[in-house]
């Protein structure tokens, strides 16, 4: 089967710094069958871009469990789940191998926001619908039942969920589009026959203190309207190691606290303001320092190695016009520093991960 095409646009801009390859999609996951070409001597990156499969659109969220990469796509589903110009009332979660082959698929109703690895229990998490008519679901990608679907219960902020992190069997949520006001911002969730029971781990109007160098200290009174990606801080990172780290995108606040920590107990939640908003972070580690970054304006996604260094944070960027693009975020004062040779990347969801088979499970924990 031969492999197919990039479009030419996208060959095209990927010529000024950025090497690229095609993948096959197949229904197992064969050896690697990629080709790529070096990147020009100016530029210290190189991109391998790996098309979506079929008729998939919108590339999201992204992590690894074992040797594959997860991508959800959510070919234009609504966020409350209404269907799409085209029809489609389903998102497609998609394997990749190390290498960018596809394998299998699955179709999941609804549009898929959140989406993770639980290494523990080899499984995926999902979430559906970040505005409203949300739901929660797991994915065993080693079997081939569908996935399974859990209502909530006390999910009381009035909208969605949206992005997923797991620290020491802990999973925790967005709640996304709050609709009443001081509502949670983020649950815990625990599953229980075929319920996801959710309790608070913050609230959108609780209080935290700067992390910013210039206000390091300060209170700082919350009125959080969009909670949108999150993650767990690899504990090797040298500022808020160990931390869940929470983005309220159109706030401009990313918020740093104790996982562990009920609701109420005295987070001693760290407020770090950025200059503009922003989507996921990813932190590349001693071992994880290759980006996995899905860019759904090209439909595809990328492979970027480079001169990552460990500890180092790097965001996508959602300004309120023109496209996304990648940023190194500053962890004392907030600054995005762009990064040079990646500027034809448009990128949405971020993983750093090893380039090695076997070498780590998942993206939430950094031992």
């Amino acid at each position: 089967m031969p492999f197919p095409a990039l479009s030419r646009t996208r060959a095209c801009l990927l010529v000024a710094g950025i090497a690229a390859t095609t993948a096959v999609a197949g229904a197992a996951l064969p050896a690697a069958a990629t080709t790529s070409s070096p990147a020009p001597a100016h530029s210290s990156f190189s991109v391998r871009s790996f098309p979506a499969v079929g008729a998939e659109t919108g590339p999201d969220d992204i992590t690894r469990l074992g040797d594959s990469i997860y991508v959800t796509f959510q070919n234009g589903v609504g966020p409350m789940g209404e269907g799409a110009p085209s029809g489609a009332t389903a998102s497609t979660i998609q394997q990749y191998s190390l290498a960018g082959v596809a394998g299998r698929s699955w179709s999941v109703t609804g549009k898929v926001d959140g989406l993770t690895a639980d290494p523990e229990h080899h499984r995926l998490l999902l979430t559906a619908n970040e505005d409203g008519n949300s739901s929660f679901l797991t994915l065993d990608p080693t079997r081939s039942t569908a996935p399974t679907r859990y209502a909530y219960q006390g999910l009381t902020h009035g909208g969605g969920t949206d992005a997923i992190s797991v620290s020491h069997g802990s999973i925790i949520v967005s709640a996304s589009n709050p609709t009443v006001p001081n509502g949670p911002a983020a649950y815990r969730v625990a599953l229980q026959g075929t319920n996801a029971v959710l309790s608070p781990v913050l609230f959108d109007n609780s209080v935290g203190t700067s992390a910013n160098t210039a206000t390091a200290g300060k209170p700082v009174q919350l009125a959080l309207t969009d909670p949108d990606s999150n993650t767990i801080v690899p504990r090797s990172s040298a500022r808020f190691g160990g931390s869940f780290m929470l983005d309220s995108q159109g706030d401009q606040q990313l918020l740093f606290l104790n996982p562990s920590v009920r609701a109420g107990a005295g987070h001693g939640i760290q407020v770090l303001s950025v200059a503009q908003p922003l989507d996921d972070t990813a932190f590349a580690t001693a071992s994880r320092r290759t980006l996995w970054a899905t860019d759904p304006t090209h439909n595809a996604v990328d492979e970027i190695t480079g001169p990552f260094t460990p500890g180092e944070a790097v965001s996508t960027i959602t300004p309120d016009s023109g496209p996304t693009s990648l940023a190194r975020l500053g962890l004392t004062d907030g600054s995005l520093t762009p990064i040079p040779g990646l500027g034809s990347v448009t990128p949405k969801g971020l993983l750093f991960t090893s380039a090695a088979h076997g070498e780590d499970q998942g993206d939430q924990d950094d031992q």
